[in-house]
């Protein structure tokens, strides 16, 4: 079943045994995909323990955390048409690499195609031991009120999740990647909407899976911090005036009133000249689609900026 339609970038940081287990999970897929993968300057041994332990996998090492902009710099040697992401504690299901190919192979006006998200607890989570469990983010990327065109092969969505997606390689590359601004957290949205007002649709499809075991290294405050952050700039970038009002009042209203939300709308705030210069709306059309999501994220239980 080898199938070198698709090339694997990870991102990792600090996160060595995580890593090693998700690379082992991706050695082990049918299809066999090139992977590369980007340490962002981690200090515990991740790079000397991904050449000792998977030398045919490309390791790079930007010398400096980029983030999600890491993404990019392994994009750039892509070669092959189609590249997944995947997070240093995720990985994809066997077959469906290929499944996600095909998808894309058969629908040239699909941009992207987005697997359902299998969450294995940890003894921490207080989930009692047993089958992974749906992500909550799967039933409204499953029940997506966007339109959709009759021949788009599942859910339309506004967005993506990285590590849960395929995408063509020359698109995203003419997208110009993640932005450097933005570095992580919530990096999508700005990008798919550009992905959508270049002509794109980008889907969800059942039929792929990823799995996901949350890795207990990360910092919730600064995961927040840049989610909200990211999510004001991204509004103001692409949004018009409106719209961009109500989202920012939305959020102010809805955020944990703590210093971890106004250090958020500090930098948002600080950022606000750049915003202005490379402030681009979307197309009517695309708009339409973002406007239709703004019910559905105002009460999604993941989409919660918390913790």
């Amino acid at each position: 079943m080898t199938d070198h339609r698709t090339t694997v970038v990870v991102i990792t940081h600090n996160r060595r045994d995580e890593l090693l287990h998700t690379l082992g999970r991706l050695a082990a897929l049918p299809e066999r995909p090139p992977v590369i993968v980007v340490d962002n300057a981690s200090a515990d041994g991740t790079a000397d323990a991904v050449r000792a332990r998977h030398p045919r996998m490309r390791l790079l090492t930007p010398g400096r955390n980029l983030g999600a902009v890491g993404r990019n710099l392994a994009a750039r040697l892509v070669t092959t048409p189609y590249l997944a992401f995947c997070d240093d504690d995720s990985w994809w299901e066997p077959g469906s690499l290929s499944a996600a190919a095909d998808l894309l192979d058969r629908h040239p006006g699909l941009v992207s195609v987005t697997a359902r998200i299998l969450v294995h607890a940890r003894p921490a989570d207080g989930r009692p031991p047993g089958e992974p469990y749906e992500d909550p983010i799967v039933a409204e990327l499953r029940d997506s009120p966007l339109p959709r065109p009759p021949w788009l092969p599942g859910p339309a969505l506004g967005s993506f999740l990285a590590a849960a997606t395929v995408l063509r390689t020359d698109a995203f590359r003419a997208a110009g990647g993640f932005s450097p601004r933005l570095w992580l957290g919530g990096e999508e949205e700005l990008m798919a909407a550009d992905l959508a007002a270049a002509g794109w649709w980008l889907g969800y499809a059942d039929e792929l899976t990823v799995h996901h075991r949350p890795s207990p290294s990360r910092d919730p405050r600064l995961r927040r911090r840049h989610g909200i952050r990211n999510t004001l700039w991204f509004t103001w970038l692409r949004r018009p005036v409106p719209a961009a009002l109500r989202r920012t009042l939305h959020l102010a209203r809805t955020v944990p009133r703590d210093a971890t939300s106004l250090r958020a709308f500090a930098e948002a705030a600080a950022g606000l000249p750049w915003v202005l210069r490379e402030r681009r709306p979307v197309p009517p059309a695309v708009e339409e689609r973002l406007r239709l999501l703004e019910a559905p994220q105002r009460v999604s239980a993941a989409r919660r900026y918390v913790g």
